[in-house]
């Protein structure tokens, strides 16, 4: 039997009526939802097939039941989703279903289990607004129709490329390769990284301070998301908007961990406030899944320009230190090229903090102190 396929279905019993007496309105057989158990993992799959995979009562109920089950059998749950949302014939009997599912994901994940979901499409409304929306990691089919608002709503057509670049999906993916998505994303198969730029050895520093800032920042050094490319054999990327931070739910030596990598080479590898918000976020399911973190920082220091300023930097570094400080599970810090001040802190402050050989870690870079100092960077 194929990993993905049902070894056991749920609550096929449980079917909906008609509580406003529609006209014309005939409750499904089977329902828009089939829920069940895999061998690794239980499954919530929408069938657009019935009624535009709209969610009414019974579906709700079954959504309900399946993330209750997967607490009970301490289950991570994969939700597939292919909808048009709520199912208008049951008016707000259908509507209520949004906050009984929204709630049953929210104590899923109160109970440290891991959720993945994958919308098809299309995906819209009431499903992608509750329990779709909640999992911890969220991929969508290439091309799909995703939104709050479907296109008989709105005029423009919401689609998966345009919540991907938004940074509110963290795969796009081929309807064909969804499974071994899914696999890479729960650890039992190896979606390794590319590799970049090979671990090198550093020699020849002339022995002083600027020596080795110039040998910390050298451009052929592997920044933090190559060192996670050698040392992790799996990666499943969570996605933030800005990309000078990466993160990812990793395999490191058949230990399941959550890594979080600086790139020096993205645009200037300066870090802005949502790159702070995508490392609370990997923070913050690190310790609720009960993983250990590994941060690999190589930064000059957060963007200072006047976007960053006015996105609140401060208060994402802020957030940041005391997501760090929160996290219940250990955490190790590897300072791989440079650190630079307070944004570069905030990602190293873990229980244990190593530096690689010609590495630095300043109060702030250099050329900044110079120019508070002597009022000149140079």
């Amino acid at each position: 039997m194929p990993p993905h396929e049902l070894q056991v279905e749920w609550d096929a019993d449980v079917v909906g009526g008609d509580p406003l007496g529609f006209p014309g309105y005939t409750p499904p057989r089977p329902e828009s939802v089939l829920t069940g158990r895999t061998r690794d993992y239980a499954l919530i799959e929408g069938r657009f097939d019935v009624l535009g995979g709209s969610m009414g009562a019974a579906h709700g109920e079954r959504v309900v039941r399946a993330y209750r089950r997967a607490i009970d059998e301490r289950l991570p749950i994969v939700v597939c989703t292919s909808t048009g949302g709520a199912r208008m014939q049951e008016g707000m009997v259908s509507l209520v279903q949004m906050a009984r599912t929204a709630a049953a994901a929210r104590d899923h994940a109160a109970a440290g289990l891991l959720s993945l979901a994958v919308f098809g499409n299309p995906t819209t409304g009431g499903v992608y607004a509750s329990y779709g929306s909640l999992a911890d990691v969220r991929a969508a089919h290439a091309e799909a129709t995703i939104g709050f608002a479907g296109p008989r709503v709105v005029a423009h057509r919401s689609t998966s490329e345009s919540a991907y670049d938004a940074g509110l999906l963290d795969a796009l993916v081929e309807p064909d390769a969804t499974w071994a998505w899914v696999d890479g994303a729960l650890g039992l198969r190896a979606t390794p990284l590319p590799r970049r730029r090979q671990p090198a050895a550093f020699e020849g520093s002339d022995g002083t301070a600027w020596g080795e800032v110039r040998l910390a920042r050298a451009t052929d050094r592997p920044t933090g998301i190559d060192w996670a490319a050698d040392l992790c054999s799996s990666w499943t990327e969570l996605r933030g908007a800005d990309h000078v931070v990466r993160a990812g739910l990793a395999t490191m030596a058949g230990q399941r961990l959550v890594v979080v990598a600086c790139d020096r080479y993205e645009g200037e590898g300066r870090p802005g406030p949502d790159a702070f918000r995508l490392v609370q976020r990997a923070v913050g399911l690190a310790g609720r899944l009960e993983l250990p973190l590994l941060t690999l920082v190589d930064t000059p220091g957060a963007d200072p320009g006047p976007e960053s300023e006015a996105a609140g930097i401060a208060g994402e570094i802020a957030r940041t230190f005391a997501a760090m400080d929160a996290l219940p599970t250990p955490s190790v810090s590897v300072c791989v090229g440079e650190g630079g001040s307070g944004g570069a802190l905030a990602m190293a402050h873990g229980d244990r903090l190593l530096i690689q050989r010609h590495a630095v870690f300043s109060v702030i870079a250099p050329e900044g102190a110079a120019a508070i100092l002597h009022r000149d960077a140079g």
